[in-house]
């Protein structure tokens, strides 16, 4: 309990290589793209894809001592975070800058996991996406997302690819010719 409970602060989540997800959608979500388990724990309800794992039944109570959530719902899943070495850089990427807000950068990233991006480059100073509000927001994208902490400034000068801003007063992206190797930046 003690663990799952720290998890919940990023300098655990770094200790200790794991991260919590929550529910039952995001939970199956990760189980089926290979994410690999530490734990995983029910109140009752049936996991899809969960037969090749021990799932500890717990009680509603217990359920509400371990979760993040006011309200959890039934399924908390302890995972270990991936190790992405590579940056894939094929097609579209997105990078951030300094995003701090934890729901906007889940949201992000299942915008991503929409549009079929599949890379995020993030700050370092961008919110970390195993805060549990970030996984709440992701809704499950993030097994479908490679997310890379680096030194931005440095990582896009040597990629040497184009990198469009966002802007409110910019041009449309379905009007305009683009390459097929680029980033588009968010942040400050």
């Amino acid at each position: 309990m003690k663990l799952i409970k720290n998890l919940q602060q990023k300098k655990y989540r770094n200790e200790y290589g794991l991260f919590v997800m929550e529910g039952k959608k995001a939970v199956e979500e990760l189980l089926e793209s290979g994410f690999k388990v530490y734990k995983l724990f029910s109140t009752g309800q049936e996991l899809e894809g969960s037969g090749m794992y021990e799932v500890d039944r717990i009680t509603i109570k217990e359920l509400k001592q371990l979760s993040s959530l006011k309200n959890p719902n039934g399924i908390l899943g302890v995972f270990y975070k991936n190790s992405i070495s590579m940056v894939n850089s094929a097609g579209w990427m997105v990078a951030l800058d300094s995003v701090q807000d934890p729901g906007n950068l889940g949201t992000i990233i299942r915008l991503c996991d929409w549009f079929g991006i599949e890379t995020l480059i993030c700050s370092k100073e961008t919110v970390d996406c195993y805060n549990p509000k970030v996984l709440q927001a992701t809704m499950g994208s993030i097994a479908r997302v490679d997310i890379h902490y680096l030194d931005l400034g440095d990582f896009l000068e040597s990629t040497g690819l184009p990198v469009f801003g966002t802007f409110m007063d910019g041009e449309n992206i379905h009007y305009i010719e683009l390459p097929r190797k680029r980033y588009f930046g968010f942040g400050k």
